[in-house]
């Protein structure tokens, strides 16, 4: 490594990609950053314009988030315009490839790609599907003159997994949340450097075989920066922790609110006591109210938020109830909430306290990346809290 660490963080959401470049030897304000359209509306947008203009459209590339891209493209085929995938990239709409078919998209092998690219030239829209375009970043830090070179990439982004056949994708992505915690009962659990990463989370192999590629042709040798994975929402809440208000309550629930998933922790000095994940679109502030509170007095049950069309929720110490709610006469843990729809409790009777981590909400991602990056890798540890200060360690 070094004189100094330098660290490209990038979390991947459904309607932005934020981006730090941590450098050891500047505060954290004066390090480079940026919020830009994620990955998936980009490809969206392509798709939209190819079916505007009447054009066929192939898929090729990674397994990447689904959302608007595999709407814009199942629109595009039911418009009854030629859309075309390579399997990897059409398990981006569902991993059952007759699934896929039957919503008439057309699988091709490689080579016929090959063939549908020579055959249509410009006729044909060719997108490449991926979450982490390394060309991309690269040539974002070089039309400003930063040095895109780093020691280390780490990404966060959402991964269902694959489920098996016939598996409720829901229920697989939760058993996938329970063995985590069951391991390390904090929200840096759901890190991963990439050679230890879980076969089944197939999105977050595709961003880390693609970020292990970052610094092609950067420099004179093959050497492959680390990769660091994490899941988006465990970011957002251990980055949530880097605000000083956070911090200094040791019960506590924090709400990342994304815009498509809701991940609830009830953590009591910084270890996970309780949580659970729904879609965000099936909540309203009356709903995510009466879980929070169920949350925080050990009273939700599993069965409660999948029978709602939630992942779950699961509850580490039942010994523990009653719990926060009788302890404190009634009264909530302190409640911080993170996230793009944050605003779904503003105004509640709960009096949700919105984080602003290191003084930026859209930025708590990249800094509970960092949070990871320390603990996977002893050696960053010094140099990222000689910037971020010391972390509360949990007692896991």
């Amino acid at each position: 490594m070094r004189d100094r660490l330098r660290v490209l963080a990038v979390d991947i959401g459904t309607g932005t990609q934020d981006i730090l470049l941590f450098e050891s030897d500047r505060t954290i304000e004066n390090c480079l950053q940026m919020v830009m359209p994620s990955p998936t509306v980009i490809v969206a947008e392509r798709i939209k314009r190819a079916t505007a203009a009447r054009r066929s459209v192939l898929l090729t590339g990674r397994t990447m988030g689904g959302g608007p891209a595999a709407w814009a493209a199942r629109d595009h085929a039911q418009a009854g315009f030629p859309c075309y995938a390579t399997p990897d990239a059409a398990r981006t709409l569902d991993d059952d490839l007759a699934m896929v078919e039957r919503e008439g998209l057309r699988i091709v092998d490689d080579a016929e790609a090959r063939r549908l690219l020579a055959a249509e030239g410009d006729a044909l829209t060719h997108i490449t599907l991926r979450d982490f375009d390394a060309a991309a970043l690269r040539r974002a830090l070089a039309a400003f003159d930063v040095d895109p070179d780093v020691d280390l990439v780490a990404v966060a982004a959402f991964d269902h997994g694959a489920a098996p056949p016939g598996y409720s994708d829901r229920r697989f992505r939760f058993d996938y949340i329970r063995q985590a915690v069951a391991v390390r009962p904090d929200p840096l659990a759901f890190a991963y450097p990439a050679e230890r990463l879980p076969a089944d989370l197939t999105r977050l192999r595709a961003v880390a075989d693609d970020a292990a590629h970052y610094s092609d042709g950067l420099t004179g040798d093959e050497t492959l920066p680390r990769v660091v994975v994490m899941d988006t929402g465990a970011a957002a809440v251990a980055g949530a922790l880097e605000d000083p208000q956070v911090r200094a309550h040791d019960d506590s629930l924090i709400a990342n609110i994304g815009n498509f998933h809701t991940l609830a922790f009830h953590l009591r000095r910084g270890r996970v006591r309780s949580l659970f994940e729904h879609h965000t679109g099936l909540l309203d502030q009356p709903k995510l109210e009466g879980y929070l509170r169920a949350l925080a007095d050990g009273s939700l049950t599993n069965e409660a938020i999948f029978d709602d069309s939630g992942h779950g929720a699961l509850t580490l110490d039942p010994s523990a109830t009653p719990t926060a709610v009788a302890a404190h006469d009634g009264a909530l843990p302190f409640l911080a909430v993170t996230g793009p729809r944050r605003e779904l409790l503003r105004g509640s009777s709960l009096r949700p306290y919105e984080a602003v981590p290191h003084g930026d909400m859209m930025l708590a991602g990249c800094f509970g990346l960092l949070r990871a990056v320390a603990a996977l890798h002893p050696d960053c540890a010094a140099p990222i809290a000689s910037v971020l200060g010391p972390r509360s360690t949990p007692n896991v």
